[in-house]
């Protein structure tokens, strides 16, 4: 059954990388990416990426962003170049610090895809509704 109300969603379906996608664009340029669900609203709803403020002028009911934060729990901190320098030696060079660095962002974005929830607190403009997270990839 299709609504315009969103609190009928229980489930929403996301793609793990979609959610480290989102989280490291906003850590890194504070992009505005959301996980955004598409009315008309279902049981079980797909939450795809998305660049909040780039849509068109939607009608009523709008589409939901989804805070990416909201579907991780305690999401570690984005390691930045400065961090990596931090834990190497001085007498390192450019090439190893990158390497280094690309290891550390890897590393975190691991860390994300291993702490989606399994329930998670989305808002709705009816207020806050629990959903079940089923992860993709």
């Amino acid at each position: 059954m299709q609504s315009d109300d969103p609190s009928v969603v229980r489930r929403l379906v996301v793609h793990a990388d979609d959610v480290v996608t989102a989280l490291e664009a906003n850590a890194r340029r504070d992009a505005g990416a959301v996980l955004r669900v598409t009315p008309p609203f279902a049981g079980r709803m797909r939450a795809r990426l998305h660049l909040a403020g780039r849509e068109a002028d939607y009608g009523d009911p709008r589409p939901l962003h989804v805070d990416p934060a909201a579907l991780v729990a305690d999401p570690p901190a984005f390691p930045t170049p400065d961090d990596t320098a931090e834990r190497l030696a001085d007498d390192v060079s450019v090439e190893e610090h990158h390497a280094a660095h690309e290891q550390a962002v890897e590393e975190w974005r691991e860390q994300v895809r291993e702490h989606i929830r399994e329930q998670a607190t989305i808002e709705t403009p009816a207020g806050d509704h629990e959903v079940e997270i089923a992860q993709l990839g």
